[in-house]
C-alpha cells in the first residue's frame, strides 16, 4: 500500500521539481514530522523489521540488520536519528572534510528517470567535520559510519593531513570509518587510489588508529571503474595495511547503455542507481573471489529490489547500502528487502 502511494502519487509530484531542492524539502519534512509526538514510533512500526536472524557481526560490530544508508544522503549528520526509523541497520554520514565547503556550482544533481539513475557532481559539499560532530553528540544508539575526505583546495600531497584531521575529530562519535578516495567530483581525488599514495594514506591512518585503546574499523570506498589490475592492487593494499574491509562501489563515470536523453545523461559527474547494479556486483564478486574472502565487503550500487540485494550477498557482500534506490522505490524499500532475506 505504502509503496503504491509513493510510486503513483508522491514520487511523480516530487520528480516535477529540482532534485536538490526536493532533497532539502524531504529532509525538512521528515525532521518536522518527527517533532510531532509518536510519529517516530509510528514510522518505526511501519518500516522496521525486528528479527534476530537479520543480525550480522562484521568487523567487530553487531548490526541489527545488514542494510544501511550510504554516504551522501545525510552528509552533515543532520537526520541520522530520524532516518534510522525507516529500517536501516546503520547510517553512514559524510563525506565530511576538515573545513566547510560549498561543493560544485549548481545545477549539480540530475535524475535519469528512464534508467532509474542519478548523476551527481556535488563535490563534497558539507559544513565541515566540527559541525557534524555537534549533531553526532546527540546520537541515541544508531550505528554510524564516518565517511571522510579532503577539501577541494588541499593538494594531493597534503591530503593525508585532511584525512587525519577528520579521523581524530570523529573518532569518539562514529563506529567505523570510510576513506573516500573514489568520488569523481573532486579534482584529482581518484589519483589517490593508485597503489603507492593509497598505501601510504591508509598506513598513516592505521598508525593513528592503533594509538587508541579500542581502534575503530577502517574501510576503503572504491570506484567501479577500476581495472582488474587495479582491483588486484586493492586486495594487496587491504592485506598490506590491514584495514578492515572495502565498500564496493562508489558512483561510475561510465555512461554505457543509458536510455535517458543524452542532454541529461552526458552531464559530468558520478552515475548511481540501476545502471551501476551489475558492475558493482561484478566488483564485489571479483574482490571476494580473488581475495579468497579475506576481508568483509559492503556492497552498494544499484540496489532497488530484494533480488538486487540477494545477488550482491551471493557475490560476497557482508553488508549492503542503498541510496538512489531509496529515492526511486520509496520508504518501504528496506523493509521489503529485509522480508526477503
Amino acid at each position: 500500500m505504502i509503496e503504491k502511494v509513493y510510486k503513483k502519487l508522491i514520487r511523480p509530484i516530487l520528480f516535477l521539481f529540482d532534485p536538490e531542492k526536493v532533497h532539502h524539502f524531504s529532509f525538512a519534512s521528515i525532521r518536522l514530522a518527527h517533532k510531532i509526538p509518536f510519529v517516530g514510533s509510528i514510522v518505526r512500526y511501519l518500516f522496521t523489521v525486528n528479527d534476530p536472524k537479520l543480525e550480522r557481526e562484521v568487523f567487530g560490530i553487531r548490526f541489527p540488520n545488514p542494510i544501511g544508508l550510504a554516504a551522501g544522503f545525510d552528509k552533515d549528520a543532520k537526520l541520522f536519528q530520524e532516518l534510522s526509523n525507516f529500517g536501516f541497520g546503520f547510517i553512514e554520514i559524510g563525506t565530511l572534510t576538515p573545513n566547510p565547503q560549498d561543493g560544485n556550482p549548481r545545477k549539480r544533481l540530475f535524475r535519469l528517470q528512464a534508467d532509474k539513475g542519478i548523476i551527481n557532481r556535488m563535490g563534497f559539499n558539507n559544513q565541515g567535520v566540527n559541525a557534524g560532530i555537534k549533531r553526532l553528540k546527540r546520537n541515541k544508539n544508531v550505528i554510524i559510519g564516518g565517511n571522510i575526505g579532503k577539501n577541494k583546495t588541499t593538494p594531493n600531497d597534503q591530503a593525508t593531513d585532511d584525512y587525519l584531521i577528520c579521523f581524530d575529530a570523529l573518532f569518539p562519535y562514529v563506529d567505523y570509518f570510510v576513506v573516500n578516495v573514489s568520488s569523481p567530483n573532486t579534482p584529482n581525488l581518484r589519483d589517490l587510489q593508485e597503489k603507492n599514495p593509497l598505501t601510504a594514506l591508509l598506513k598513516t591512518l592505521q598508525i593513528e588508529n592503533h594509538k587508541r585503546d579500542n581502534p575503530k574499523p577502517i574501510l576503503l570506498k572504491i570506484a567501479p571503474d577500476l581495472t582488474e589490475t587495479q582491483l588486484l592492487d586493492i586486495i594487496d593494499i587491504v592485506e598490506d595495511t590491514n584495514i578492515d574491509g572495502v565498500i564496493a562501489t562508489n558512483t561510475t563515470i561510465s555512461r554505457d547503455g543509458l536510455q535517458t536523453d543524452a542532454a541529461i545523461s552526458k552531464e559530468t559527474g558520478g552515475l548511481s542507481g540501476k545502471p551501476l547494479c551489475n558492475r558493482s556486483t561484478e566488483v564485489i564478486r571479483f574482490l571476494h573471489t580473488k581475495s579468497k574472502n579475506s576481508f568483509p565487503i559492503i556492497g552498494v550500487g544499484g540496489i532497488h529490489t530484494p533480488q538486487d540485494a540477494i545477488e550482491k550477498f551471493e557475490a560476497g557482500a557482508s553488508l549492503l547500502q542503498v541510496y538512489t534506490g531509496f529515492i526511486y522505490e520509496g520508504p518501504a524499500m528496506v523493509k521489503r528487502i529485509l522480508n526477503r532475506l
